[in-house]
């Protein structure tokens, strides 16, 4: 913990009270959330920073993409533009935000929209035709404006909600007791060898409500990077020197990976959601080959050849229970679609 954190921590009971006082106004109806007839899946976290909403997200693209029409709705974090926005394989992260223009990059066939509004947002992908039968949120599980159907909340193996605290000196967006909103809770990313007593511990400090279900989940690296001139194995970097570029909240387990795999890199971090400036882009262009983020990848494609650039495929790889965890989203959709 930073020093200015620690002084800023007499602001944190203030901060637990403007929060607390919220969310308990939604839950009295004095606040009005918007209730919907049809699929709503909001997935979110109770902490600044990186949960994995996006692997999440894709996750739950790949479930369900060949049986419904969905709709993805992102804020759009960073984008120059304003109000809605229907992301095309066209458009740039400048226009739609980074994540957004991953998913529909990824999933062309998805229809993903951009909106800080989430009703409006709703509103805006629900007259589109075809019209889509579930919407997906990316990160609203605060936004409590929207009432989904099904709440999926994230936290980190190596930043507990249950260790933390409140903004500005620890990391919550609102206080623990929010968790209780959460239909599923799913520790991201776990090592693959965590054990069953330590899983066991965990979800004793979680508190998880008897109406909740408590998964855990690693990350998944493929074996090949993806770029413009095609897929390269990764064990082609065996004895050949690169740059990792990251612009996310925690690339460790990425870094780590890749030292596992005893490759010879530099590493470039940058803030997450970084706009590589003019001056960076031309820094990172003295380097001959570069391997990044997919978030980072549709930021700075643009500006390399097709030999260049390359970015590292994840996905969110459940530890057990994966199949428990599918069963549960499909048979929400199922009782849910008219």
């Amino acid at each position: 913990m930073n020093l200015l954190r620690k002084i800023l921590f007499p602001i944190v009971p203030i901060y637990y009270l403007a929060t607390w006082l919220r969310n308990k106004l939604y839950d009295y109806g004095v606040k009005e959330s918007k209730r919907y007839n049809f699929p709503v899946i909001a997935v979110g976290n109770l902490s600044v920073g990186g949960t994995g909403k996006s692997p999440m997200v894709e996750y739950l693209i790949r479930l369900l993409k060949d049986n419904v029409r969905l709709a993805t709705l992102s804020r759009g974090y960073k984008r120059e533009t304003k109000g809605f926005q229907l992301v095309n394989t066209t458009s740039t992260a400048a226009q739609v935000g980074d994540e957004p223009l991953q998913f529909k990059t990824k999933f062309p066939d998805a229809l993903v929209g951009v909106d800080a509004d989430r009703q409006n947002g709703i509103a805006s992908l629900r007259s589109q035709i075809p019209q889509p039968e579930i919407v997906i949120l990316d990160d609203a599980y605060q936004h409590r404006k929207v009432k989904a159907g099904f709440y999926v909340l994230l936290t980190s193996y190596t930043n507990l909600y249950s260790k933390d605290i409140l903004l500005p000196t620890g990391d919550l967006r609102e206080p623990r007791v929010g968790a209780k909103r959460a239909d599923v809770v799913v520790v991201t990313k776990c090592p693959h060898e965590i054990s069953a007593v330590e899983r066991k511990k965990i979800a004793s400090g979680l508190k998880v409500k008897p109406h909740q279900a408590l998964f855990f989940a690693g990350i998944k690296y493929n074996d090949h990077v993806i770029g413009r001139a095609g897929t390269k194995s990764i064990s082609s970097f065996v004895d050949k020197s690169f740059v990792l570029v990251t612009g996310i909240a925690n690339p460790k387990p990425l870094v780590e990976y890749y030292q596992g795999l005893g490759l010879k890199f530099d590493h470039l971090n940058f803030p997450d959601h970084h706009n590589f400036s003019e001056k960076e882009i031309a820094g990172l262009k003295e380097h001959e080959c570069i391997i990044t983020t997919e978030k980072d990848y549709v930021r700075l494609i643009a500006n390399f050849s097709d030999d260049t650039l390359w970015y590292q495929p994840m996905q969110m790889d459940f530890i057990e229970e994966g199949d428990g965890f599918n069963n549960i989203i499909l048979n929400y959709i199922k009782n849910e679609v008219p």
